[in-house]
């Protein structure tokens, strides 16, 4: 009798494997996408749109921090709104608004500058706060940037290899400019402080302001924690602040407050409620619990994350009326951390 073939069984073995392989690489892009664009881990903060329409953005604390960060550099510059939207749009296209330390070449960080090109040392180019500055500095000398396309404005400061990419990103970057400028108000939700990794208490809040903003924003303005003494925000974290004053950081919004805002058009509603949306972009990360501005109230693990009327027995004609709400008790933005 002749010898039974092997060749069948070899057939089947290299098919399964064949398809093992092509499971295992769709799983491995899959993993890598999400890396690149932040989808990892759950979405956590929204926003919405302040109009009739009914556009959304869905993204993590991790990027919601960074996109606060961009805004507030940019309007710190008396930068317009259409700049930030620039901004968001790019970093959006560049890193998925991530501070990732590696890309194509030598590129690094939100906007995948390059040392090599001129942008910065590496150290500095991962520091989102000095990172936005550079763009912003850059955009800033294209002629007439406001008038032009997004992608256009977006190119000429970037110089990419694919120019048009970011035209995609334009709609969620103005939705994200008009929260994280404070122009569209109470539109900038997250789930709260679960997943906080940093350091946190007021000490910590005024910290990060102060690297977003600079310092007028606590200083001038005359920010407090509770009742007790401010002390200089260079100083080391006091760690010892008790009771709910203790925990309470308040940035009155006056003609001070919003210094840092002149030439850029914006008023002291949008000031304020820039700080507030700042505040719960960062609530993740520096153990943030509550925020309030103008009636209305953030309080971290509501399930909706609603910002709902600090006045309950008002809060249906608040509710209805959101412009009279904002226009009590709007001269100063309350940040309550969890320690």
């Amino acid at each position: 009798m002749p010898e039974q073939s092997p060749r069948p069984r070899r057939r089947g073995r290299l098919f399964r494997c064949g398809a093992a392989f092509m499971v295992l690489c769709a799983v491995a892009g899959y993993l890598v996408v999400q890396y690149v664009t932040g989808g990892g881990d759950s979405p956590g903060c929204k926003v919405v749109s302040g109009g009739s329409a009914a556009a959304a953005y869905e993204f993590t604390p991790e990027q919601a921090v960074n996109a606060a960060t961009i805004a507030a550099v940019g309007t710190g510059r008396g930068m317009p709104e259409r700049a930030v939207t620039i901004a968001l749009a790019t970093a959006l296209q560049e890193s998925g608004l991530r501070n990732l330390d590696h890309g194509d070449r030598d590129s690094l960080g939100l906007f995948q500058q390059r040392p090599s090109q001129g942008w910065g040392a590496p150290r500095e180019i991962m520091d989102p706060t000095y990172a936005a500055g550079a763009f912003y500095k850059r955009l800033a000398k294209v002629p007439d940037y406001t008038d032009l396309p997004l992608t256009v404005a977006a190119q000429r400061v970037q110089r990419s290899g694919f120019p048009t990419a970011y035209a995609k990103h334009e709609p969620d970057a103005t939705l994200l400019a008009a929260a994280l400028t404070g122009r569209s108000a109470a539109t900038l939700t997250c789930e709260g402080i679960q997943a906080a990794t940093r350091a946190a208490g007021p000490d910590a809040v005024r910290s990060a302001l102060v690297r977003d903003f600079g310092r007028d924003v606590v200083e001038p303005a005359a920010a407090e924690v509770g009742a007790a003494s401010r002390p200089s925000p260079s100083a080391a974290p006091s760690a010892n602040a008790t009771g709910e004053d203790g925990r309470t950081v308040t940035l009155p919004v006056t003609e001070s407050a919003d210094r840092a805002d002149r030439g850029s058009g914006r008023g002291l509603r949008e000031r304020g409620w820039q700080l507030a949306h700042w505040a719960v972009a960062n609530a993740s990360a520096l153990h943030i619990e509550r925020v309030s501005y103008a009636g209305r109230e953030w309080v971290a693990g509501n399930t909706d994350s609603r910002w709902r009327p600090t006045d309950t027995a008002g809060s249906a004609d608040a509710e209805k009326q959101p412009d009279k709400a904002a226009d009590k008790d709007a001269d100063a933005v309350r940040i309550v951390t969890a320690q």
